[in-house]
């Protein structure tokens, strides 16, 4: 890790994850910075959602984790859940609860024990659900939402926790397009407030709007650096096969796909 502890928000030292038999992740030291938003990519079973759970410290591994220069293993419970939020794939959540309190359920690593929310909670609440665009539903239960409502009322959880540091698992499965360009300038939002976002995302388009990128495969470290430099590009086309090719367009740099050589041969011929 060649930067100062202090500016890390989340390290990775030489972190090796074993299921059964099958090793997921092989020895990964990376470090990811603070104040700054970092999008993990890579093919389907490169270990992204592994990496990103053993990260937040909900996937057993050897080696060592770190959030804010502090062993993971160091942090108490309550501690660490007000500094570390999280939103997972296909998060379980009780369907007969209302929206709102299902983002209640972020504001708990700041309650006392069976205490009633304060008025902090209350407000923290309402400024998520009204991020995500779900306040207008904050009386519905949740199993009366379609998956895209579903998945903004539990962005709202992770937000209401209001920690220095959220990692989002595929955070934009079913939103819709304008829910996700929505998602996109939350994000951008969070870290100008200072805030580290770590994301695991398929959309390689949307990945490239990050500061940074960590380029996986087959649970190895392939690369690490800036959305905007050449290796970034060069390491992301390759990882998928050269698939797809790096362009800018709009003054943002997008993932498109690149036709196949017969294709292009066969436009050309006609």
């Amino acid at each position: 890790m060649n930067r100062s502890p202090e500016k890390i928000a989340l390290g990775a030292d030489a972190v090796s994850v074993h299921i059964g038999k099958t090793c997921i992740l092989h020895g990964m030291t990376l470090a990811l910075a603070a104040g700054r938003w970092t999008s993990i990519v890579g093919p389907n079973g490169a270990g992204k959602s592994t990496l990103l759970r053993a990260l937040a410290g909900l996937q057993p591994c050897s080696g060592q984790v770190q959030l804010a220069g502090r062993p993971l293993a160091d942090w108490p419970r309550r501690e660490r859940a007000q500094t570390l939020s999280w939103l997972g794939q296909n998060e379980a959540a009780a369907d007969d609860l209302t929206v709102y309190d299902v983002a209640m359920l972020g504001r708990l690593p700041h309650q006392p024990w069976l205490a009633p929310p304060s008025a902090a909670d209350h407000a923290a609440v309402e400024q998520s659900l009204r991020a995500t665009q779900a306040w207008d539903w904050r009386q519905r239960a949740l199993g009366q939402l379609s998956g895209g409502e579903r998945q903004r009322v539990l962005l709202a959880r992770a937000l209401a926790v209001q920690a220095p540091v959220l990692l989002m698992d595929e955070p934009l499965a079913n939103l819709d397009p304008p829910h996700q360009a929505d998602w996109l300038l939350l994000v951008r939002d969070l870290v100008a407030q200072g805030k580290t976002v770590v994301s695991v995302l398929h959309e390689v388009s949307f990945a490239l709007q990050a500061d940074e990128v960590v380029v996986v495969a087959a649970g190895r470290l392939l690369h690490h650096g800036s959305t905007s430099a050449p290796t970034s590009h060069r390491a992301l086309e390759q990882v998928f096969d050269q698939r797809i090719r790096i362009e800018q367009a709009g003054g943002m740099w997008l993932a498109l796909p690149r036709l196949a050589r017969n294709s292009q041969e066969n436009s050309h011929a006609n």
